[in-house]
């Protein structure tokens, strides 16, 4: 299956970095056709500039980092769904890391917001990974299958319309990144619960999401099961990014 680059530039950014950034991307894909799909997850603020940056392209989509669990109504500061399908995003985060760490987010929300997203003709990019201290406890894999079953539970047969994003905690912004083996054996677990759940399982996309950066992303997106990335830092700078879709065979 083709695979997908998604960037997520958590809250970085700004208009001139934005410009210069989006610029290299553009230039770097000039002169060839990337193998893969590839997409922005950026700051809700500057979707409308990365869309306009975009818009004589169509190689690269934009995403949001967040949907709300709501369709509408007296929730400040949320944005929902329907308002991001409504300005061309195509993509959304659902239960980042760091969202269900500082935002208080849990199975159930990802879940409703996978939904809503769904709902509005967005693909939800559904998070899940464990901690150091659950990896250490053996419990890895019962965390991520908790997580993964929430949102099977309530999408049911819609369940494969979604991309999925294997993303060790304890991986991400450390530098340290989980061996090609250890993702792979996280993967193919993800995969058989979903096949567990339709017969479309070998169809979902599955990226690693965890400090993948320009010396790793061959390896690791060579391992049957995962079918892309998650970007995090690397997809600031236009050249890692790059190196890393170059990767994405």
């Amino acid at each position: 299956m083709k695979k997908l680059i998604a960037g997520n530039w958590k809250m970085n950014g700004s208009l001139a970095a934005n410009e210069t950034l989006i610029q290299g991307l553009l230039a770097g894909l000039a002169n060839s056709a990337p193998s893969c799909d590839i997409a922005l997850c950026v700051p809700s603020v500057y979707i409308a500039q990365v869309q306009s940056l975009l818009a004589d392209s169509n190689a690269i989509a934009v995403g949001s980092q967040n949907v709300s669990q709501h369709e509408n109504g007296a929730y400040t500061g949320d944005v929902s769904a329907e308002m991001l399908a409504e300005v061309g995003v195509r993509y959304s985060l659902c239960g980042h890391s760091e969202r269900r760490q500082h935002q208080a987010e849990n199975d159930t929300h990802v879940a409703i917001k996978a939904q809503r997203a769904l709902m509005a003709g967005i693909t939800p990019i559904v998070c899940v990974g464990e901690t150091l201290s659950e990896r250490e406890a053996e419990m890895a894999e019962v965390v991520v299958k908790r997580q993964l079953a929430a949102v099977i539970r309530l999408l049911g047969s819609s369940i494969d319309k979604i991309i999925v994003a294997y993303e060790p905690v304890w991986a991400i912004g450390t530098g340290r990144t989980a061996t090609p083996e250890q993702a792979q054996q996280m993967h193919a677990v993800l995969r058989a619960q979903l096949q567990s759940a339709t017969e479309n399982a070998d169809k979902i996309r599955l990226l690693y999401g965890g400090s993948m950066n320009a010396g790793n992303a061959a390896e690791l997106l060579a391992q049957p099961d995962i079918n892309g990335g998650l970007v995090g830092g690397a997809s600031l700078k236009s050249a890692d990014f790059l190196a890393i879709i170059a990767a994405a065979r």
